[in-house]
């Protein structure tokens, strides 16, 4: 009986994340309650075994430093020099703000770039009128490219991360920046096609570009310089993790306490904590204590079992069936909760006897970040830009961006197969 209220409650959950029919963090966390409440596990499970306080803590600590540094005006200044540079050309725009939001999602995770970056696009594009849907779709998919590239990119690689030892933050460098890169360059290659007649700018709008002066945003007496430094050194503690025997989520609070210890005279700890995105917070949590229902009653051992009898134990099969799998799933659903499915799925592989999982961790990451580009659901960044563009009454239509989602999305998958299989199968074939 408890295996099936334990599916029941899984997939109405699940309909109610797809559906938004209701709150999205209310729907999660109360899927995750459900499951204790009907003795899926103990309290003591939940707390200690399930919910994954590393990814949690490193999550939270992000989205302090991110607040903090956001206070400057840095990025601001930024995107307005940038526009400044390219004299207002509406493609050029288009690039260098898919450019941005790439390259940023890569080292300050794409949920947070998107409510950076967001805001800074609207104020162009009414200052140039331009059309706001390109921009924004541009962003959607430059978020989840980027946010591939690194550990803290996008949360299915923190996920990843914390699961498995060796995958440091250069390994995701290593090992999935150059595939981003290149799924990057296509994407805006392909952009570019779609949207350069639409995005023309009349030379008055132009001027009015120009007189706009860049430093006006920059507030150095909100700890600019002191933000970005500590900002700088947790990035070099990302990266020097294997060397000082941290891990990033230690570098990460660590920088976070540092930052609010030196800013606090300008913002207090209450100030700086009721800023943080709670809600994702508890989302999260929500999603662990779901899959954990799963896992407590046998179902994601059954599904590893399904998973190498249809590909019969083959490495190259399962690593392609996963990264598919993953990809076209995630674009159907918020990609968190389905990597928190599979994270237990894949460690069962190797207790049937697989060895060498780096392939099938690496296809779950591209499939998970890449497939997020489906659809307006396929991942967090997706719901946060078309959250910002309501509040600018901008409604970016479902099936209008399927129509760009489903082909940039099958492109990255199909680059990924061939990256996969030269990069970690054929060398271990």
């Amino acid at each position: 009986m408890t295996v099936k209220l334990v599916v029941i409650i899984f997939i109405v959950t699940y309909l109610f994340l797809m559906t938004e029919k209701w709150n999205r963090i209310l729907a999660a966390f109360g899927g995750g309650i459900s499951m204790l409440v009907i003795g899926a596990y103990s309290i003591d499970q939940a707390l200690f075994q399930y919910i994954d306080w590393k990814t949690i803590t490193l999550l939270f600590a992000m989205m302090l430093i991110v607040t903090m540094t956001s206070k400057t005006g840095f990025f601001e200044y930024s995107a307005i020099k940038l526009a400044q540079m390219v004299k207002g050309n509406g493609v050029a725009i288009l690039l260098i703000f898919t450019f941005l939001a790439a390259v940023g999602s890569a080292f300050l995770a794409n949920v947070t770039i998107a409510m950076l970056l967001v805001p800074i696009l609207f104020t162009l594009i009414r200052i140039l009128e331009l059309p706001p849907i390109p921009y924004l779709i541009s962003m959607i998919l430059a978020c989840n490219i980027g946010g591939t590239a690194t550990l803290i990119g996008d949360p299915p690689n923190m996920m990843i991360g914390q699961a498995v030892e060796h995958f440091t933050f250069n390994a995701f460098i290593v090992n999935l920046m150059p595939v981003a890169a290149l799924v990057l360059g296509i994407s805006m290659l392909l952009l570019t096609l779609l949207y350069y007649r639409q995005l023309t700018v009349s030379e008055e709008k132009v001027e009015e570009l120009s007189k706009l002066n860049p430093k006006d945003y920059l507030k150095k007496e909100n700890g600019l310089v002191v933000s970005l430094s500590v900002l700088l050194l947790v990035l070099i503690g990302f990266s020097l993790q294997s060397y000082l025997h941290l891990d990033v989520t230690t570098v990460a609070i660590a920088g976070a306490v540092l930052l609010m210890a030196l800013l606090e005279k300008r913002y207090s700890p209450d100030e700086i904590l009721r800023e943080v995105e709670w809600g994702t917070l508890f989302f999260f949590m929500g999603l662990f204590l779901l899959v954990g229902g799963l896992e407590e009653v046998g179902i994601i051992d059954e599904m590893a079992r399904e998973i190498l009898m249809l590909t019969e134990g083959d490495m190259k099969s399962t690593a392609f069936v996963i990264l598919w799998g993953t990809g076209i799933l995630s674009a159907v659903v918020d990609n968190i909760p389905f990597v928190a499915a599979m994270i237990p799925v894949i460690t069962e592989f190797q207790e049937f006897g697989m060895v060498n999982m780096d392939p099938l961790w690496w296809s779950l990451a591209l499939g998970a970040c890449l497939g997020g580009n489906g659809t307006l659901l396929g991942s967090s960044s997706n719901l946060v830009i078309v959250g910002l563009a309501l509040k600018e009454r901008v409604e970016i239509k479902f099936t209008s961006y399927l129509a760009v989602g489903i082909p940039i999305t099958l492109i990255s998958l199909s680059v990924s197969t061939l990256y996969v299989y030269f990069k970690f199968l054929k060398p271990f074939l």
